[in-house]
């Protein structure tokens, strides 16, 4: 199969190159035809636009910034896809939102899946991530081989829309744990221990996290170079407090962390990288959290 990659940046430009190394034939697109240049040299197509892509390919995966461009792209797509293709979303969109832009498609004769990503830029670059699908059982094993090309562990999680629901799940927890990470690391410095040692007696401890054992690295290098941003992270903690509210869940540490988050971009702004939570406490206690021996970005 033919597939088409619309979105490039940080998880999008890897998912890519993934299907590439293993072989399939691929046509992308990003507004920035830079971003785009890696996946030309190992052999992909550059399409002008996403209505060009759509009409020279068979299928289309899209991993865009949030619902609004995914809408927009959408449109374009369809212009130009012929009936009985599919739309891959990458992207983490509300379930609602996944639903409705699905129908806009079905009208036109494209059929959906929904399969965002988890796990981490890393992750993504080894093609290791876990992907997350929602959609109709036989178009999901039509699509396996590719979504096990881009990922390690892929997860089925029913009709279209469990996707959403439960990547959302994942990201609530993911920071949840950061700012809880911040606040231990925070203790650690304070009480006098070696940071660096602490690091790692937290990662042999019951209360390791996959978040602690990434990202704390990140902090205490100082680069708190995730590739995710303060404006991402509300985007996906703000679907988790709708979905609180739709399914009746108090969810008391998940809107602590979005208070926290809200004061993160005012803070630093909207485009700081996600893991600067942390730089909250620094600042407000006048104590780095910088040990040697950790990574300015995870491999």
């Amino acid at each position: 199969m033919h597939y088409g990659y619309i979105g490039l940046g940080n998880l999008g430009g890897h998912l890519a190159m993934s299907l590439i190394r293993k072989g399939y034939k691929l046509t992308v697109f990003d507004l920035d035809p830079k971003l785009a240049e890696r996946h030309v040299k190992a052999g992909a197509t550059l399409a002008a636009s996403p209505k060009e892509l759509a009409a020279q390919v068979d299928h289309v995966f899209t991993c865009l910034p949030s619902p609004t461009i995914s809408e927009k792209v959408l449109g374009q797509i369809l212009d130009g896809l012929k009936p009985g293709g599919t739309w891959i979303e990458n992207s983490t969109n509300g379930r609602d939102e996944m639903k409705r832009l699905a129908a806009l498609a079905e009208a036109r004769g494209i059929r959906t899946l929904e399969a965002p990503v988890t796990g981490g830029v890393h992750l993504a670059a080894r093609g290791e991530i876990t992907v997350l699908v929602g959609g109709d059982k036989d178009l999901f094993d039509l699509h396996a081989p590719a979504l096990q090309t881009i990922g390690k562990k892929i997860f089925h999680m029913g009709p279209l829309g469990s996707a959403a629901v439960i990547k959302v799940i994942t990201n609530m927890l993911a920071f949840i744990h950061l700012v809880a990470d911040a606040e231990a690391l925070m203790l650690a410095k304070r009480g006098g221990l070696d940071l660096a040692q602490a690091w790692h007696a937290i990662t042999a401890s019951s209360g390791s996290s996959f978040v602690h054992e990434t990202e704390g690295q990140l902090i205490l290098n100082g680069s708190y170079d995730i590739a995710f941003t303060m404006d991402l992270a509300l985007k996906d903690l703000g679907f988790a407090m709708n979905f609180g509210k739709e399914f009746g869940v108090p969810l008391d540490l998940a809107s602590m962390t979005n208070q926290t988050f809200m004061k993160g971009k005012a803070a630093y702004g909207g485009s700081a990288q996600s893991t600067q939570i942390a730089k909250l406490l620094e600042d407000v206690l006048d104590t780095d959290l910088r040990a040697p021996g950790f990574p300015a970005r995870l491999e």
